[in-house]
């Protein structure tokens, strides 16, 4: 791929890779080229989590499910998705920058930029696993938790393979992060269930005060 022509039927030949075999693909993966690239694919893998949201939104199941939702409200949440990505793309470099300065790794500003827009493969997977949190908090929470730890397994690669960090420090960094992952992911569970209870009170309060207010007029 170059700055000039974008190579869709690349990008989605490296998603492939990177989910299947991250170790070989981080090992292979060009840290040069320019920063047009990473960014295209950033847009793309936001572009393609922002459809998943969007559908769920118009079908009210997902995160969508609890509270009010609809095609403008989806139609938002595709926009704020590749908005997102972008932002998130130097954001996370920056992050991993300081990652790989610790694990002792590469601070090449570009090559951290290539490695996260690498990462961000997870977008749309974690977009479009987002139904199962329609089918129950808990199955969804779980769901979202494993998506999470593997993106944390790439990662690792990433900083190893392709930052050439420090393997140990960088074994023990993951998995920090993943047992902060757990804790959190606990914790939210019963976060998220009360707020889907106070969403869904909120909502029947407001429907018994629309039908009060129509009887007295």
């Amino acid at each position: 791929m170059s700055n000039s022509s974008f190579d869709f039927n690349a990008l989605i030949r490296d998603s492939k890779e990177i989910l299947k075999d991250p170790k070989a693909y981080f090992s292979s993966m060009k840290t040069t080229g320019g920063i047009a690239e990473p960014v295209i694919k950033a847009v793309v893998y936001g572009l393609v989590a922002g459809i998943f949201a969007f559908i769920w939104s118009l079908l009210k199941i997902g995160p969508a499910s609890y509270g009010i939702s609809g095609g403008a409200v989806g139609f938002m949440a595709l926009v704020w998705y590749v908005v997102g990505a972008v932002i998130g793309l130097f954001i996370g470099a920056v992050i991993l920058l300081v990652i790989s300065a610790i694990c002792k790794g590469s601070t090449d500003f570009e090559s951290n930029v290539r490695v996260t827009a690498a990462l961000m493969v997870m977008m749309p997977i974690s977009a479009f696993l987002g139904f199962f949190m329609g089918i129950g908090i808990t199955l969804g929470t779980i769901v979202s938790l494993i998506v999470s730890l593997y993106g944390l397994y790439l990662l690792y690669h990433g900083l190893i393979e392709t930052l050439k960090a420090n393997a140990g420090t960088s074994r023990v960094l993951v998995l920090v992060l993943a047992a902060l992952l757990v804790i959190f992911s606990l914790v939210g569970i019963g976060a998220r269930k009360k707020a889907a209870s106070f969403m869904g009170d909120f909502n029947m309060d407001q429907i018994r005060e629309f039908y009060e207010d129509a009887g007295n007029n």
